[in-house]
């Protein structure tokens, strides 16, 4: 957005950081508990859970397809319909709690909102900041999501403790106060799209597939994101909420937990970018998912087994793991930054974002389907060594890169 004055920028940047941070609630009130969700509303069974995901990673390659369509829209109006699809799908989710099939349906509009501004958030981010330390820009923004995600589990923990939200019954009362945060992140970039407006210039993506043999090494790792995700978000609280029978309560308690140490740890990663490079970055990130993906594969064997108790130091050590997995979602931002650094062109950033996204989903889908046939007919564990497997391709690119440490703007 080079077109808007200094105190344009600004204005809109700060503007910008009060739309991730009720972004960030919307998702803290909604997608975070949409695990309980389903067990709890429509009690699926691990291959189920695998099953849905095709419906909520779908959009993550469709929504390729509509960013380039919109394109001549501009990033901001493409967030804004964003926000309209994410508010809609968990609106109908709030007040009907729909037979199974139709809610699919709404999950899929939702889940469509939420991931067509994936990449439009971390590309607006980094052209309103400017300058140099694109990594501390970054995580600046992606920290003060974390607050609100923060604040968002504290109230699902009392919420769910209280008895105040509850899945059962035909009103959701938490997806309805996450539909009123997704509105306000609406309201606000309209705003932002008001200044854009007095500025008079619209920032048009122009966005398009771009697959590029410069970019391999950044689509392979969004293929390896795509994996890693499902361990994240699906099979390893699954483990908690299959394995152990832990409810909504006890899972907002961990994301309070890692969401907190996130909002600390994401400023290290940035600092760590800005100071050591890209190539030590990506070393970094790949040790820790090795690390955590065989710790699951431990844990899960074991409470699978028997051979672990379902109490005590184990179950306190599957917390833990549970909390190291969420944090390690911190360091997709490296991903961002490096595309950034490698871009040909300007022009190419969104694009690229927007394609390593849909690669990302691709991945993303075939391993929920094949991930809940493993755990189904084989054992939990073997989900999470092929995942540790796969990630030594994180290690195997940060040998790879050859970049400067410098990244900027």
């Amino acid at each position: 957005m080079n077109y808007l004055s200094e105190n344009d920028r600004k204005k809109a940047l700060s503007i910008f950081f009060a739309v991730a941070a009720f972004s960030a609630i919307g998702m803290g009130l909604s997608d975070a508990v949409f695990s309980n969700y389903f067990k709890e509303a429509y009690n699926v069974s691990a291959f189920q859970r695998g099953l849905i995901e095709f419906p909520r990673e779908l959009p993550g390659i469709i929504c390729v397809f509509v960013v380039s369509a919109l394109s001549f829209f501009g990033d901001i109006r493409i967030s804004i319909l964003a926000q309209i699809l994410s508010a809609t799908g968990l609106l109908v989710l709030g007040l009907f709690t729909p037979p199974f099939a139709i809610m699919l349906i709404f999950l899929f509009i939702n889940s469509l909102g939420m991931h067509i501004f994936m990449p439009l958030q971390d590309s607006i981010c980094m052209s309103l900041q400017g300058g140099e330390n694109v990594g501390s820009g970054l995580s600046k923004l992606k920290s003060f999501g974390l607050v609100f995600s923060v604040l968002a589990s504290i109230v699902v923990f009392f919420g769910f403790r209280s008895g105040f939200f509850s899945f059962n019954g035909h009103i959701i009362k938490i997806f309805l106060f996450g539909v009123i945060s997704f509105i306000i992140a609406l309201l606000l970039l309209l705003r932002i799209d008001k200044i854009n407006r007095h500025a008079k210039s619209k920032h048009a993506i122009k966005t398009r597939l771009i697959l590029k043999k410069k970019y391999t090494l950044y689509y392979l790792l969004c293929i390896c994101n795509g994996a890693q995700k499902q361990i994240r978000f699906v099979y390893g609280p699954w483990v908690l909420i299959e394995l152990l029978s832990k409810r909504a309560d006890t899972l907002a308690v961990l994301a309070i937990a890692s969401s907190f140490a996130g909002v600390f740890f994401i400023r290290f990663v940035g600092w760590m970018l800005d100071n050591y490079g890209i190539k030590c970055s990506v070393f970094i990130q790949a040790l820790s998912f090795i690390g955590v993906y065989l710790a699951y594969a431990f844990l899960s064997y074991g409470f699978y087994s028997g051979n672990l108790a379902k109490a005590g130091l184990p179950v306190a050590c599957a917390l833990v793991v549970l909390v190291l997995d969420r944090m390690t979602q911190n360091f997709t931002m490296i991903n961002a930054v490096y595309m950034r650094a490698i871009a040909e062109n300007p022009e190419d950033i969104t694009p690229s974002l927007t394609t390593g996204l849909g690669l990302d989903h691709i991945i993303s889908i075939i391993c929920a389907f094949i991930g809940g046939m493993v755990w189904t007919h084989f054992g939990p564990h073997y989900v999470f060594i092929f995942t540790a497997v796969l990630s030594i391709i994180n290690l195997v690119i940060s040998f790879k890169i050859k970049l400067a440490k410098p990244v900027t703007l």
